[in-house]
């Protein structure tokens, strides 16, 4: 049996950017110079907080173990009109699919969907102006500088929402990850006991120059009262709200294929009905394990019979897929 993971996609951090520095009061002190003019530099500027898309993450579960993130203050201006040293910048990596919302006011900042992507959530304080900035025809010795603003602060609600074209949904031990391996070559997790998937894994299906290239997602099996919560079903369910096209696979060694149908449609419904109205293909899973009939079609769509272990019945389903799907190119994994 695999470890069992801690699944996290929800979590709210605290995120401060740095302080500007203050500006300098200081006055040229030379040699022969008896009354050298104002030269007290600029403060830095503090410095900011920022996202950082990580194609390796899949989880927020090392935010729940630091809820604050600081970044550095501006330094003090400098005597020769030098300005003060910039605040370090802080670097949160998340995964793709990340999206961010302030939790104070619910605006939304922003999401994440490319590795190495970067999303400004807390701006640094501008440093405050020296001295030398001061000094007018008529105030030649101004004694005065400004402080350093404060830096943005903040409480952003964090929440994954992974990216993907068609979104695979069905009962656990449905066969998804080896469906999902056997169309894409992915390395997702395959076994022969429920929950195998502890998070969502992604593949890319290839059809050419053409025909182009889609993401597809596997997400952990649904099981009824996912939409309340069962399962971590809610957790889960999120994966697939911007899928562009649902794919519902059924297992006939779990019992009736149409009821099993029903079932995920109504959970999708209950979790988000905009969810049960995209659109969507049936597939039944495991032809080589159990003998007909199935039904033909269900919730008005033809349904492809396939054998993810076999290989049988892919090149129609592929065929299905792309039909629903305009070519793009996926998401940079």
């Amino acid at each position: 049996m695999p470890v069992k993971e801690r699944y996290v996609d929800l979590v709210s951090i605290r995120v401060k950017a740095g302080r500007g520095g203050d500006g300098l009061v200081h006055f040229r002190r030379e040699r022969y110079v008896p009354r050298g003019g104002p030269d007290g530099g600029d403060g830095g500027d503090g410095g900011s907080v920022f996202l950082l898309g990580d194609g390796r993450k899949w989880n927020l579960l090392d935010l729940t173990r630091q809820r604050v993130f600081a970044a550095g203050d501006g330094g003090r201006g400098k005597p020769k009109g030098m300005k003060g040293a910039r605040g370090k910048d802080i670097f949160i990596r998340v995964p793709l699919g990340t999206v961010a919302t302030d939790e104070v006011t619910g605006e939304y900042m922003g999401e994440i969907t490319e590795h190495g992507q970067r999303l400004l959530v807390a701006k640094g304080g501008k440093g405050g102006r020296g001295n030398a900035r001061f000094a007018t025809s008529t105030d030649r010795a101004p004694r005065i500088a400004e402080e350093g603003a404060k830096g943005e602060e903040r409480v952003i609600r964090l929440e994954i929402k992974s990216l993907g074209d068609v979104g695979i949904i069905g009962l656990p031990n449905a066969g998804k990850s080896s469906l999902l391996v056997a169309l894409t070559r992915s390395r997702a997790a395959v076994g022969a006991y429920p929950f195998t998937t502890k998070r969502p894994n992604l593949g890319t299906l290839d059809l050419g120059e053409i025909r182009g290239r889609f993401v597809l997602v596997d997400i952990p099996g649904i099981i009824e009262g996912a939409s309340r919560g069962r399962g971590m079903g809610t957790a889960f369910l999120r994966h697939i709200e911007r899928s562009r096209v649902l794919l519902f696979l059924l297992d006939p060694t779990q019992g009736n294929v149409s009821e099993q149908y029903a079932l995920l449609v109504s959970e999708l419904k209950a979790h988000d009905p905009a969810l049960a109205e995209k659109e969507s293909i049936v597939a039944i899973n495991k032809a080589d394990l159990v003998q007909g009939p199935f039904p033909e079609e269900l919730g008005g769509q033809r349904v492809f019979v396939v054998s993810a272990l076999a290989g049988t019945g892919l090149d129609e389903l592929i065929e299905g897929i792309s039909r629903l799907l305009e070519p793009r190119s996926p998401p940079d994994l």
